[in-house]
């Protein structure tokens, strides 16, 4: 089977500090991808690095394209790589601010998205859009409100549901529930497991919260330094870590 995305030796350093070291693997259709370790780990700057937001200074970011097979997305055009974001990419991002355009309504945020990929239909669209604040858990009732009268959790949702709207094969989620309460937490990742497994999805994760990867991820790299120390099946490496520095992240868990 072919990769969706396959990392080839990511390299990204700021001077003398390493943000991620000659990391690889391969992510398969459908398959989950967690990425693990404390603040400073670079986990973020891979992230950044593969979704085609921060430039590495060398390695290939293979994509298996609809249209052409598997391509170095690095060396993709500006305006391919804003197609490709629009379409088969999507990224969640901590903050819902970030991902959400704030005065705009609920349903505004999500018919950009389709517009962006060539609808153009009022109704069809608002329709569409209606349907997936319902899929997120948000009353379609309030299509017409900005998000800057929703809960956090509610704004999180949203931006999901912008993100997923156009059927993307692959999400890249940066803390997706970092700073939501615990109870809200809860909700949320399992709207996303549902929607992941659901829609058939691939997605690379970075959380420093073992819980989500848990629920969330197939495979598992933990980082650190800004190299990968230990890689495996989820359940593989936090049941029985190998690495010192894992064995650490999860015995901190614990203890809590």
């Amino acid at each position: 089977m072919t990769p969706l995305l396959s990392a080839q030796g990511i390299t990204k350093r700021y001077g003398a500090h390493i943000g991620c070291a000659d990391v690889s693997f391969d992510l398969y259709p459908g398959e989950v991808m967690g990425i693990v370790g404390e603040s400073g780990s670079g986990k973020t700057t891979l992230l950044n690095c593969l979704a085609g937001q921060l430039a590495p200074d060398s390695g290939a970011v293979i994509f298996d394209t609809r249209a052409d097979g598997p391509r170095d997305t690095l060396t993709m055009s500006e305006p391919e790589r804003r197609m490709l974001s629009r379409t088969d990419w999507a990224f969640v991002h901590q903050h819902a601010r970030d991902g959400l355009r704030m005065n705009v309504s609920a349903g505004g945020n999500v018919g950009e998205r389709l517009m962006a990929v060539g609808a153009r239909h009022y109704g069809t669209i608002r329709e569409e859009a209606a349907d997936w604040l319902g899929r997120v858990e948000i009353d379609p009732a309030r299509i017409d409100d900005r998000p800057t009268t929703f809960s956090g959790g509610m704004q999180q949702r949203l931006q999901i549901a912008r993100n997923l709207v156009t059927g993307p094969r692959l999400v890249f989620m940066d803390e997706p529930t970092g700073g939501l309460d615990v109870s809200v937490q809860a909700r949320l990742l399992d709207l996303l497991r549902g929607l992941v497994r659901g829609m058939g999805l691939s997605a690379i994760v970075v959380t420093h919260d073992l819980a989500v990867v848990r629920l969330l991820a197939d495979r598992l790299m933990v980082m650190r330094g800004g190299h990968v120390v230990e890689a495996g099946l989820t359940d593989q490496v936090l049941d029985d870590p190998q690495h010192p520095y894992t064995q650490l992240l999860v015995s901190s868990v614990l203890q809590v």
